[in-house]
């Protein structure tokens, strides 16, 4: 088994900060030496895109409408990927999923993140 969760969404006026939270557990949670973990966003009538990702060497890679705004880091102690969003805008409303990529690929269920102007 395999589980894959996000945490830390909500409602945030624009210009407010966020901190989503994936973490990992099952028998993949200790595998961090060597998989990839991304972050992905789905707005209402849009298709999902890649928002934020980072390897096992750390290596990163930001959707250019995020760059300097969001940061992702591994929190290896708790098989975790946090995704701080700052100054953030009505158009980063989505839901936004975790992935964890370690030979197959695992999705967890996605949380809300609704910026009001």
């Amino acid at each position: 088994q395999v589980h894959v969760m996000e945490s830390g969404g909500g409602l945030v006026q624009a210009g407010g900060s966020l901190r989503l939270t994936c973490e990992v557990s099952g028998r993949i949670a200790n595998t961090f030496s060597r998989n990839t973990m991304a972050w992905y966003r789905q707005a209402s009538g849009k298709q999902r895109e890649l928002v934020a990702s980072i390897t096992s060497g750390s290596d990163i890679r930001y959707a250019d409408s995020v760059k300097g705004r969001f940061t992702i880091s591994r929190d290896r102690a708790k098989n975790a990927v946090h995704l701080q969003m700052n100054s953030l805008k009505p158009e980063d409303t989505a839901i936004y999923v975790c992935t964890i990529v370690v030979g197959a690929q695992y999705w967890g269920q996605g949380t809300q993140v609704t910026v009001s102007s």
